[in-house]
């Protein structure tokens, strides 16, 4: 074991986080960045995901710029530990790996869906974009169909009709097919959840069809829990006032 593994391992448990990052920012300073890569293959998962949560696209951090997709995924499936329930956090720490090169979008997402645990952990970072995301999986579009102004009972409603589509691969079975893209890449390349559907639903679509049909159990069960549900719609979901000025969209 390097010696900055102990001491980047014993300041994470000091709650150092910085002087982590810094002591292995060190050794690429010193032997340059396929060694600090070389290192950051023995470190503890959680160790790594320590650090990655402390920076994002607004904060930069050598260590983000360097780990592999391989890396990355080992540690991202971890965060689930942090019970960030609104996945605010995980999709910004993603974002800020992922999507700093435009080419290697697909090989971080390909990782993460091939290790244990990493469907779900990219179930986690679209839970609660559940209507547009079973709108893209349906139409190929990112806008729902359904009125601003409907309550909460025509959204429930519309929901369960795009979790019925996939259950018997209509509309989602046809659309998978379809080799052209309704919407370029180019058109939603916003570095955030809707480029990383797009990238999912036609880079690798095997692993896209698996988040949705997590997402589909998911929402299925959050009919029976609304206290579950993803923050705007849960508002609608408690909202029995008859008062529909709010949408879960």
């Amino acid at each position: 074991m390097h010696p900055v593994i102990f001491t980047s391992s014993q300041l994470i448990l000091a709650g150092d986080i910085l002087g982590a990052e810094k002591a292995l920012v060190a050794i690429a300073d010193q032997d340059g960045d396929h060694a600090l890569v070389s290192i950051l293959d023995d470190i503890q998962p959680n160790d790594l995901l320590a650090i990655m949560r402390e920076f994002d696209s607004s904060k930069e951090s050598v260590v983000n710029m360097l780990v592999t997709p391989e890396q990355f995924a080992r540690s991202i499936v971890l965060e689930k530990m942090y019970g960030d329930r609104t996945g605010e956090r995980l999709r910004a720490m993603m974002n800020a790996i992922i999507h700093r090169e435009y080419n290697a979008v697909s090989e971080y997402l390909e990782a993460i869906a091939e290790i244990e645990g990493g469907s779900e952990t990219l179930t986690d970072y679209f839970f609660d974009r559940l209507d547009e995301m079973f709108s893209f999986a349906s139409t190929g579009s990112f806008t729902p169909q359904l009125d601003p102004d409907s309550g909460a009972k025509t959204h429930n409603t519309w929901l369960m009709e795009r979790i019925e589509e996939l259950d018997h691969g209509q509309g989602f079975g046809n659309f998978i097919e379809d080799s052209r893209p309704l919407l370029s890449r180019s058109e939603i390349a916003d570095g955030d959840w809707m480029e990383t559907a797009w990238i999912l639903r036609y880079e690798l679509p095997d692993a896209f069809e698996e988040v949705m049909i997590i997402l589909r159990d998911r929402a299925q069960k959050l009919f029976e829990a609304p206290d579950e549900l993803p923050i705007p719609a849960r508002r609608d979901a408690s909202d029995t006032s008859g008062d529909e000025e709010e949408s879960a969209i």
